[in-house]
């Protein structure tokens, strides 16, 4: 494992940071949700994780542990409190109702009409708190696709992404993580964001709707553009590029190097480190349409330079060519590489045994950094405090 940083100071008693003094409301779990909240708490808003007795799915996700906690569950609520409330109870419920009332910013991804069993749904908690700013994550829309479960791997295969991902004559992938699910707590982020710009300028609250599938096809861009622009519906190409080439992997004397030369001046100089560079002047790879064209006759061409040397050996003389490229790593490999570029990519959240590692927020900001002031919660280990100052009167948060 790669070092962590030097723990971070102490939480100080007034949070910092450009969101500071938000108070966001986080009835979401697993992961859209609890993802966009994190990178809302790293910036400084105070995020209240509400849970059920059971507490959120992922703390029971395992392996792998830290402890005996789930990494999934650390992975995704640092900078949070827990409040247990049994929204069932009519008590928890009406704390739930005052906690919205109190927030500048609700976040849920129940089913749709989920919450308004408990008069926590938009028009209801709007009525008492017109500035919130309300955010709704489903997996196909409030409309006609409201009672279709949304989860991640369900959206990549029906958006597309699973006929897209494996070799042309295999079967059909999965992205190695949950990656509409983490698109949709970006883009849940973003809108949350936008509508508290609004509501700084207005005093209007809204509600910000985000969808699974409506993140995939986005998030498909290149692909999505092809249908809807072109007509053409793509397939898979293994790890090639439909448009670009060579943009792909190839073995080299240890392990696979990915090359992505994607224009006539990189593949120049592609051709130039491997000694080859009279393959750039061949008119069947002078342009990249030749290419893509003839990438079947181009691929041994490369082949066989790339057999004889390294990958770490090519990755350092490519790019200092400006040959875009990069060893095939596992994780720890992209965190050493991290590491060596002076990212720091690990941070130490909390103090003592309570101190977990975790990946820095991956925006920096020159004037208001991020802050890592609470680790990942235990269940209603805030909730006592909690409760008490939501049935008095409202004052400062404790």
């Amino acid at each position: 494992m790669p070092r962590s940083a030097e723990p971070e100071a102490a939480p100080p008693t007034t949070a910092e940071g450009p969101l500071a003094g938000v108070l966001v409301a986080d009835f979401s779990r697993v992961l859209a949700g609890p993802y966009a909240t994190m990178l809302l708490a790293d910036l400084g808003a105070d995020v209240i994780k509400v849970e059920g007795p059971g507490g959120d799915d992922t703390r029971a996700w395992t392996p792998p542990v830290r402890g005996e906690v789930s990494t999934y569950y650390l992975g995704v609520n640092r900078g949070k409190r827990s409040l247990v409330l049994d929204l069932r109870d009519e008590r928890d419920a009406e704390a739930a109702r005052e906690l919205a009332r109190r927030a500048d910013v609700l976040i849920e991804n129940l089913r749709p009409g989920g919450m308004a069993k408990y008069g926590l749904d938009f028009e209801t908690v709007r009525r008492d708190n017109p500035g919130l700013v309300y955010a709704s994550i489903t997996g196909f829309g409030s409309g006609a696709g409201r009672d279709v479960p949304g989860y991640d791997l369900m959206v990549q295969a029906v958006s597309g992404l699973m006929s897209l991902t494996g070799e042309p004559d295999g079967p059909p992938y999965r992205a190695g993580i949950s990656v509409f699910d983490v698109m949709a707590g970006n883009h849940a982020a973003i809108g949350i964001l936008a509508a508290l710009r609004h509501r700084d300028a207005t005093g209007e609250g809204q509600l910000v709707e985000v969808n699974l599938l409506s993140s995939a096809l986005t998030g498909l861009v290149n692909h999505s553009s092809a249908y809807a622009a072109g007509g053409t519906v793509p397939y898979r190409m293994g790890n090639a590029h439909p448009s670009v080439c060579p943009y792909e992997p190839f073995p080299t004397a240890d392990r696979d190097l990915v090359v992505t030369a994607a224009n006539d001046g990189q593949f120049r100089k592609l051709c130039a480190v491997l000694g080859i560079l009279e393959t750039a002047d061949d008119p069947r790879f002078r342009r990249n349409a030749d290419r893509t064209a003839h990438r079947d006759a181009l691929h041994p061409l490369l082949t066989e330079r790339f057999v004889t040397r390294g990958a770490e050996e090519w990755f350092d003389l490519l790019v200092a060519a400006g040959v875009p490229c990069g060893p095939i790593n596992t994780i720890d490999g992209g965190f050493a590489l991290a590491e060596r570029f002076g990212l720091d990519p690990v941070v130490s959240v909390g103090e003592g045994e309570r101190a977990v590692p975790t990946t820095r927020h991956p925006i920096r900001f020159s004037a208001t950094p991020a802050a890592y002031r609470l680790p990942p919660p235990e269940l209603d280990e805030h909730g006592a405090e909690l409760r008490k100052w939501l049935t008095g009167p409202e004052g400062e948060r404790p």
